[in-house]
């Protein structure tokens, strides 16, 4: 009676402790992703500010610019004026859009923590079997 009550305790020690350590494991990857989703919402916030500073500083100037340029040379250049101002900011919007395409570029994979984890995680199960 005693090997099969030892073994019935030995199988069932060993199915609590890999559902100990699949619970852990779980435990781990959801705070891991619980962190990587603050760091997301974090850096959206940042991209709205960004474009919103943008845009609303990219118009005031566009307008206040553009009004003060065309008024002053409205007796002698104005279409060149309206020509140069048009070209000037032309030439400041495709600045910003790299600039702003090269802030995304250097932005981390969204969830690149969570999913590497996973990903040792798959590769530690198949080279077990």
């Amino acid at each position: 009676m005693e090997p099969s009550a030892h073994s019935s305790v030995g199988l069932l020690g060993s199915l609590r402790g890999f559902a100990d350590g699949l619970l852990g494991s779980a435990h781990d990857r959801l705070e891991l992703l619980a962190v990587e989703w603050q760091e997301e919402k974090l850096r959206l916030i940042q991209i709205v500010v960004w474009l919103s500073a943008i845009v609303l500083l990219g118009f005031l100037a566009m307008a206040f610019v553009s009004f003060a340029l065309v008024v002053l040379f409205w007796e002698t250049a104005r279409l060149a004026a309206i020509a140069a101002v048009a070209g000037f900011y032309l030439v400041g919007l495709v600045a910003l859009i790299f600039a702003f395409r090269r802030y995304l570029r250097k932005q981390p994979k969204p969830f690149a923590g969570t999913l590497s984890e996973l990903r040792e995680d798959r590769e530690c199960i198949q080279a077990d079997n």
